[in-house]
This record gives C-alpha cells, sequence and structure tokens, in this order.
C-alpha cells in the first residue's frame, strides 16, 4: 500500500504556469504519474512541447489508466490580454480546471535599492504578481461556480523573510503571501481550497536568470550543501494537492536541510589542495 495515496487525483484537469521547465516542469510529471490531466503554459512553446511529450512518457511509464490529455498554451501571464483570451485555447473536454499551479515568476538581479532598474522592478512584479493575479481571477469565477478548486501558489522563503540584495523580489513573493492568505480568507465559505508552498535553495534554472545567464555565479550559491531539486517541491505540490476535500495545506515551508533561514545555512568547508 502507497502512503503517498495520489488517488483522488485521477481525472482532474492541473493548469499549471511557467511549465515549461524547472518545479513546473517537475510537478506536471509527477501529475501525469498521478491519472490527472494537464493544461501547461509558458512562454516557451518549444520547450512545453518537450514537457508535454515527457508527461505522456511517464503516464505510460507509472501504468495509471486515468488522465492522459495535454494541452500546451503560449502564454505569457504578465500579458492580461492573453491571459483574459486564455479559454479561446483551451478544448473545450479540459476547461473544467480542478487545480490551479501559478508557479511562473523569477528573479533578477542582485541590486540593492536605488540601483535597480526600472525595466526589472516591472519585469518581476509584472510576472510574479500581476500575472499571478491575473490567473488566479480568472479561475477563481470558475471555482466558485462548480463550488470546487484549488489554488497552489509558489511563494518564497523571500516571502517570509527578506533579505539584502533582494528587495523587489522579497516584495512580489510578499505580495504573494497577502494576496493568497486574503484569497483563504475570502473563500472560507466555501470547499475550495488555498495553499502556498514556499521553498528555500532550490537548485533549477532560477539562479541562472537571477545571474542573467552566467551559470558559474549561479552555481556558487550552492557550493557545499545539498539544495533542494525540483522534483523535492513537486512532490509537495502534489502531496498538499491529493489531501482529503476538508484538508487545506495552508503553508508549507521547505528547506534543505542545512538551510534555516533566507540567509542562515551551513556549508562544508572547501578542503584546500595540497601542493
Amino acid at each position: 500500500m502507497s502512503i503517498f495515496n495520489v488517488s483522488r487525483l485521477q481525472n482532474k484537469t492541473v493548469l499549471i504556469t511557467g511549465a515549461s521547465g524547472g518545479i513546473g516542469e517537475a510537478t506536471a510529471i509527477l501529475f501525469a504519474k498521478a491519472g490527472s490531466n494537464l493544461i501547461l503554459l509558458a512562454r516557451r512553446a518549444d520547450a512545453l512541447q518537450n514537457v508535454a511529450k515527457a508527461c505522456e512518457d511517464a503516464r505510460k511509464q507509472s501504468g495509471v489508466q486515468t488522465g492522459g490529455k495535454v494541452a500546451t498554451v503560449q502564454l505569457d501571464v504578465s500579458d492580461r490580454a492573453q491571459v483574459a483570451a486564455l479559454w479561446d485555447k483551451v478544448p473545450q473536454d479540459l476547461r473544467n480546471v480542478d487545480i490551479l499551479v501559478n508557479n511562473a515568476g523569477f528573479v533578477l538581479g542582485l541590486e540593492r535599492v536605488g540601483d535597480i532598474s526600472d525595466d526589472d522592478i516591472d519585469a518581476m512584479f509584472s510576472t510574479n504578481v500581476y500575472g499571478l493575479i491575473s490567473m488566479t481571477q480568472l479561475l477563481i469565477k470558475h471555482f466558485k461556480a462548480r463550488q470546487a478548486g484549488h489554488v497552489i501558489n509558489l511563494g518564497s522563503i523571500a516571502g517570509v523573510e527578506p533579505y539584502a540584495g533582494g528587495s523587489i523580489y522579497c516584495a512580489t513573493k510578499h505580495a504573494v503571501r497577502a494576496f493568497g492568505s486574503a484569497l483563504l480568507r475570502e473563500v472560507v465559505n466555501t470547499p475550495i481550497r488555498v495553499t502556498e508552498i514556499q521553498p528555500g535553495m532550490v537548485e533549477t534554472g532560477f539562479s541562472v536568470v537571477r545571474f542573467r545567464g552566467d551559470k558559474s555565479a549561479a552555481d556558487k550559491v550552492y557550493e557545499g550543501l545539498q539544495p533542494l531539486v525540483a522534483e523535492d517541491i513537486a512532490e509537495e505540490i502534489v502531496w498538499a494537492a491529493s489531501r482529503p476535500p476538508h484538508v487545506n495545506i495552508a503553508e508549507m515551508l521547505v528547506f534543505p536541510v542545512n538551510q534555516a533561514s533566507a540567509t542562515l545555512n551551513y556549508r562544508e568547508p572547501i578542503q584546500s589542495k595540497k601542493q
């Protein structure tokens, strides 16, 4: 008997933003293994096709007989017009979404206040906050009409504890936390669930984007410790989604074992090479 029971996810339709890689991709694959149907959204159409194929393969290998429907939509959540026109691009049989995973988001730079470019500020808020809000507003109407649904937001330790050099990203994730917390209170008289997953250090392409493509700088972020990986967070998302209908995981803060806060972690000393 499996302790991690995902039978409640069979034939559920899951919409995932930012599904072209990282946590979004890992989450899509795990939902596919659980027998769910998928709507995958991202800006990179070619990468989405690869993820859809990986989901189909994962479902076949799992042997599950439910789900299997996968739709991909090239969409930028920061573009409100694209979000408003989403249903025009989704097959009719997938429009009754059960679970929304607001995963799309990113961080740019480590500049301090006073040196942050307006373009970087606009880009982070447009995707991390406005995009998440637009997607939620679109789906919550359907959830209320059906009296069912689950909103799962990807937050961050940055939304719990701010840190120097991350003022804008931290501000966006604090906004996500506040928005989700307010929504949780607004739907308390309904069966709709609201969850926020707050990862600590996760090694994906996230830091590469932060360092504007400098992979060597990104790699140094995780030197000396074992960070989380995308699959670790995907498991928490799918686990939260698979709880009984009367159970809501409101918040989940997830660290690698050698991290204790946004800035406190333990790293193995680097042994100097003998001459």
